[in-house]
């Protein structure tokens, strides 16, 4: 149930509706609408005789299990999430770039010095590393860490990076600006429930069999646990074709759009596999709305520890954000009403 209060309601509502539903033995939250009026979401139903309280404009019953994250919890507005000073969903695409991997504290820097001067706003970078192998590189671990919060202060760029494991949200969380859940942990609930118990931003990557239901589902974990700050990204799923490491779905994109206020990045690194494709893929991304990519990037991807096959050049980086841009641009353009554009 979704209960959506008025501007002018009395906190005494908000306050009834969730002593209710206490009573009444139902998991329910307070959030806002985006324009300032209480949205009360409750794990059941509050007996339509209990709903007689001043302020309450609309009750839904009906509504997607992920409540949070839907646009009938948040329908006037979209979720801006700020990672350090760059807001990711504002309207003008954003770029996260840097190695898939973190391999040594001086070719970071020299790779976020690059990255930005290539159009990037956040650096992306993997200290702890999941691969397929057991015996292949892992990572640094918390040393890597300290070489990306090295380089923040070098250049000034926030950092992403992923978490694997519960216990080290906490620890994470103070070297980085945003937490990465990777594909593999998407449901992963009990790093869910720790990642939400910080305010600290959270991409969440989809799992690359997870249906949009599942991977909303997981949002809402982030979001139920009491963080707001959630990006979901869009990496590719997977396929029968081995000419591709996976499948950038960008059905994705709109439709995330449709069901949910929460904003959305793609990954044409990994949804493709194949550096050919990613330039390509990337403005298919933003052509389908996406608020932002994260791209793998490498002055030397034939000599990166880890998929060097998807890794681009900072050349390249430089060429595909002013793309982005453009294509950003254009969208802008036809999707604005005639009366601002007629006399363009």
């Amino acid at each position: 149930m979704i209960i959506t209060m008025a501007l002018t309601a009395p906190v005494s509502t908000t306050t009834t509706l969730l002593d209710i539903a206490a009573s009444l033995g139902l998991e329910a939250r307070k959030t806002d609408d985006g324009a300032g009026a209480d949205v009360v979401v409750v794990a059941g139903s509050i007996p339509r005789g209990e709903l007689d309280l001043p302020g309450i404009v609309e009750v839904k019953e009906k509504h997607p299990a992920f409540m949070l994250g839907s646009r009938e919890a948040r329908p006037r507005v979209r979720t801006i999430v700020r990672v350090g000073d760059v807001e990711i969903g504002a309207g003008t695409p954003i770029v996260m770039a840097g190695p898939c991997v973190v391999e040594d504290r001086d070719e970071l820097i020299e790779i976020a010095h690059a990255v930005k001067q290539a159009g990037a706003s956040i650096l992306r970078g993997g200290a702890f590393k999941p691969r397929t192998s057991p015996y292949a590189f892992q990572g640094l671990g918390e040393r890597g860490l300290q070489h990306l919060a090295d380089a923040r202060e070098a250049t000034g760029l926030p950092v992403v990076t992923e978490v694997m494991e519960p216990d080290q949200v906490e620890m994470v969380a103070h070297y980085a600006d945003m937490l990465q859940i990777g594909a593999r942990n998407m449901a992963n609930f009990n790093l869910l429930k720790r990642a939400g118990m910080v305010r600290t931003p959270v991409l969440l990557k989809r799992g690359f069999s997870a249906t949009m239901d599942e991977w909303l589902m997981s949002a809402e974990y982030l979001l139920a646990a009491g963080n707001p700050n959630v990006v979901l990204c869009e990496r590719g799923i997977r396929g029968f074709d081995p000419a591709f490491r996976f499948n950038l779905d960008l059905n994705a994109v709109p439709h995330v759009k449709q069901v949910s206020h929460l904003p959305i990045i793609v990954d044409p690194s990994h949804g493709t596999g194949r550096r050919s494709l990613v330039g390509r893929m990337a403005l298919a991304g933003i052509a389908a709305g996406a608020d932002g990519v994260i791209i793998e990037a490498h002055p030397r991807p034939e000599s990166a520890l880890v998929d060097g096959n998807q890794t681009i050049t900072p050349e390249e980086l430089r060429k595909l954000t002013r793309q982005c841009e453009a294509v950003a641009s254009l969208l802008a353009y036809t999707d604005a009403p005639l009366s601002m554009v007629a006399g363009d």
